[in-house]
């Protein structure tokens, strides 16, 4: 069983500023600190066959929130359970070792997202498959473009079999062709998944996949209900 646990939980950033020469020629001792309250006493629980959306205006807090389940952000006070194995598809650049080949990114990337050695080597094949990279998979990918890397980050990590899914927006990647493969993995993924946490600022797409929404300013969820109702008080 997966479940997600908020209570009372916060995040907070703190923000240093650097000294300048100006700084040190008239040596001011007073340098200070900036701290932005990022998540705020919130409070959400998600168990299986919850689909959440997060809605909200651009610095609300929702790609904070995702990396704060996910643990990339620890929190600091209040309580955050998170049981399940979590995939987290944004920023799929993160881990991978440009002078290493696209086949041993494969196998890396897989370790980094919670895999075992023997089930990565089950799915090296299948993975190179999908990303339709061929040779490219054997030379370094610091020579990759753009559209290359981000169909192996996104065939990596749509082949892991996780609990919790935290998805940013839709994931574009590749030609027309490819788009559409991705999308159809996409939609296979989302089914199968535990719980899915979704941010999106595609009112569609929130009702299409999710049947829970929150809607997040400054750091708290200032609504939580259906995707309809949510979305529709949104927009007004």
């Amino acid at each position: 069983m997966s479940y997600i646990l908020l209570e009372n939980t916060n995040l907070i950033y703190e923000i240093k500023k650097q000294k300048t020469i100006k700084d040190l020629f008239l040596k001011d001792k007073d340098i200070k600190e900036n701290k932005i309250h990022a998540i705020k006493d919130m409070n959400l629980e998600l168990k299986d066959g919850d689909r959440l959306g997060i809605i909200g205006p651009n610095g609300a807090g929702k790609s904070t929130f995702l990396k704060m389940i996910a643990g990339i952000y620890p929190h600091d006070n209040g309580k955050l359970e998170v049981s399940g194995k979590i995939a987290c598809l944004f920023e799929l650049a993160t881990g991978f070792e440009m002078e290493a080949t696209g086949w041993e990114n494969i196998k890396l990337r897989g370790l980094m997202l919670g895999e075992t050695p023997k089930n990565m080597d089950s799915k090296m094949q299948e993975i190179a498959n999908f990303s339709e990279l061929g040779e490219y998979l054997n030379i370094p990918v610091k020579y990759y473009s753009s559209g290359m890397f981000m169909r192996l980050a996104f065939s990596i990590s749509t082949a892991i079999e996780p609990d919790i899914l935290l998805l940013d927006e839709v994931v574009a990647a590749g030609d027309a062709k490819f788009l559409k493969k991705a999308n159809d993995r996409m939609q296979e993924l989302i089914g199968k998944v535990n719980i899915l946490i979704f941010v999106t600022h595609s009112m569609d797409q929130l009702k299409q996949f999710c049947n829970k929404c929150i809607w997040i300013e400054k750091g708290q969820i200032k609504m939580y209900g259906s995707p309809e109702e949510v979305s529709k008080k949104y927009l007004e």
